[in-house]
């Protein structure tokens, strides 16, 4: 199966499986006028029942789609060539001229509904979708629109600067991706280098960063301030409709993570001084294999990675493997690291067509693998919920959105010999369960560091810059990082999501424990665990949060009581593999 290049431009709209009923046919976006009639249309609209309040959500959803796939293939356009100014220009003239004007007509449409004498006798399933209305009214407040295109702005500052950086390695321009590819190598003094290179190169971009930074924070928090807000991060639990969980949540999430979770991160670090006998663990040892052995590299080209990822979909399920297929046939991945392309994998969705896309930054690496089968996991959760007619109950909540893609990737593990024989297998599974246990750790740290910056909105950068260094000695497997203090102090420039995506990452702690609920029933009953992991997905976001967890037959929990048993079942799995690894 020969890979095919992204070919997003080709693909029509709208499609045949999706035709338009309230949108004409021929509808194409070139500027604000072009929507703004069908907005006026709904906003007179005479709604005189039940049915047709309904038909008129069907209506708005549909205008809905037809925007968010428009906003999608402009974005994916610009990161997949941020030197490209054509590409710029069009998502920014979105971003300027389009974007704002929606917001002010979704409000009004917004509150038609939610002072309709009909919205009380819609069905039960309507429940979700007029609380996030109501919750959308009451947090919109048009003097925030400018200000959150500003911030938008500053995003795409941020892509453009991490996008254009490369390193020169041996006479050759490389992405920092590549570079930090060889982070793996056996060879303490290249990984030193290449470290100290990417090191050196982030820190170039320093002073722009922290200049793009504060002043987001600052807009930030002018944003929760107009809507009635103490600071930004109240705001933003709202605007995220964190319905069923508090800030104090997952202030005790980071103090379980460190009291449980840290303390095996800190194990496993001192298991990898002792294998690679030296007398200081380095920042640049965190990567390479501790018995010297030569990095894995499961793939040469994004044609053999998505091969052997769509073997694996297909060995977990039929279904799974005929739509990641489809993916590939309709030139939906843009999988290969280039110079001038976005930082980082996203999977997007093309809301109109009903169709997923994937971005990566492909090396060859195991992470490039996981990274795919993660974002392979939020594609299917895309296809699951297709034949929904509402655009926003095509997705889920981003807790249960990530427990999609992180169950993928433990779901997928006992076929990884699509990739590797089954020594390497079982070394590749041990170090990515190793690698989980550290992510819980470093989404306490991002998302306490988070905490702290917006409570704070009036703090220095000093102050940042030693708030972080305090949550690393916390949080961290404690490398001792002397001589790249500025390095390690200024390392979260590299997590995009604190720049473009305030506050989404905790998602991915939480998820992370979800994942792991799917994964230990999958041990003992493969099958159910999937089918319950299914389920789960074809509801997109049309239950509440915890009952989308026991859709998929799991737990919305964070607890100590969740989490102990957890790390016990993931320390067994990773000793099990450990003796594969040493014996096959």
């Amino acid at each position: 199966m020969a890979m095919i290049e992204n070919r997003i431009a080709e693909l029509t709209r709208p499609s045949g499986e999706f035709p338009r009923r309230f949108l004409s046919a021929d509808l194409t976006l070139t500027g604000w006028a072009d929507a703004a009639k069908y907005y006026q249309e709904l906003e007179e609209r005479a709604i005189g029942s039940v049915v047709e309040l309904e038909q008129w959500i069907l209506d708005g959803s549909e205008l809905s789609a037809f925007l968010g796939e428009e906003s999608s293939r402009r974005y994916i356009a610009m990161t997949c060539a941020t030197d490209d100014e054509a590409a710029e220009r069009s998502f920014m003239q979105y971003v300027e001229e389009i974007a704002p004007k929606q917001k002010e007509a979704q409000d009004r449409l917004n509150r038609k509904l939610v002072q309709s004498e009909w919205a009380s006798e819609l069905p039960a399933r309507y429940e979700i979708y007029l609380r996030s209305c109501r919750n959308a009214v009451e947090l919109f407040r048009e003097v925030n629109i400018p200000i959150e295109t500003e911030v938008e702005r500053l995003s795409q500052q941020y892509q453009k600067v991490f996008g254009s950086m490369t390193v020169e390695w041996q006479g050759a321009e490389i992405t920092i991706p590549r570079a930090l590819a060889m982070l793996e190598e056996t060879d303490r003094d290249v990984r030193e280098k290449v470290y100290a290179l990417v090191a050196e190169r982030r820190l170039r971009d320093r002073d722009v960063l922290e200049d793009v930074f504060d002043e987001m924070v600052a807009k930030r928090h002018e944003i929760a301030l107009n809507a009635g807000f103490e600071n930004y991060r109240d705001y933003k639990f709202r605007e995220y409709e964190r319905f069923d969980y508090t800030p104090a949540d997952c202030e005790a999430y980071h103090r379980a993570v460190e009291s449980l979770v840290v303390p095996v991160v800190r194990e496993a670090a001192a298991d990898r001084k002792r294998a690679l006998g030296v007398s200081t663990l380095r920042p640049w040892d965190m990567d390479c294999d501790p018995f010297g052995r030569e990095p894995l590299h499961p793939f040469s080209t994004s044609d053999e990675l998505i091969r052997s990822c769509s073997k694996i979909f297909h060995a977990l399920d039929s279904e799974l493997g005929t739509q990641f297929d489809k993916m590939n046939g309709m030139g939906l991945l843009d999988l290969s690291s280039r110079k001038g392309k976005a930082p980082g994998g996203y999977q997007s969705d093309l809301a109109e067509v009903r169709l997923p896309f994937i971005f990566m930054n492909a090396v060859g690496t195991n992470d490039d693998v996981f990274t795919l089968l993660h974002e392979g996991g939020h594609a299917f959760h895309n296809f699951a919920v297709r034949e929904e007619p509402i655009h926003s109950y095509r997705h889920a909540p981003m807790e249960f959105s990530e427990v999609a893609s992180m169950s993928m990737e433990l779901l997928a593990m006992p076929y990884l010999s699509e990739f590797f024989s089954v020594p390497d297998q079982a070394r590749t599974i041990r170090f990515e369960l190793a690698g989980k246990i550290a992510l819980l750790a470093w989404v306490a740290t991002i998302d306490a560091f988070q905490h702290w910056v917006y409570t704070h909105p009036k703090h220095t950068r000093e102050e940042r810059r030693n708030y972080w260094r305090s949550l690393v000695e916390r949080f961290g497997a404690g490398a001792d990082h002397s001589g790249f203090e500025e390095a390690r102090d200024y390392r979260w420039h590299a997590q995009l999501h604190i720049f473009e995506v305030p506050f989404y990452y905790i998602e991915y702690g939480i998820a992370q424990l979800g994942a792991m609920q799917i994964w230990t029933h999958s041990r003992t009953n493969a099958a159910e665990a999937l089918r319950n992991y299914k389920h789960g997905l074809s509801l997109g976001g049309s239950r509440p949060l915890p009952k989308l967890y026991q859709a998929a037959g799991i737990k919305l929990d964070f607890s100590p009581e969740m989490i102990a048993p957890l790390m016990s079942a993931v320390r067994d799995e990773m000793s099990r593999q450990g003796k594969l690894e040493k014996h096959s």
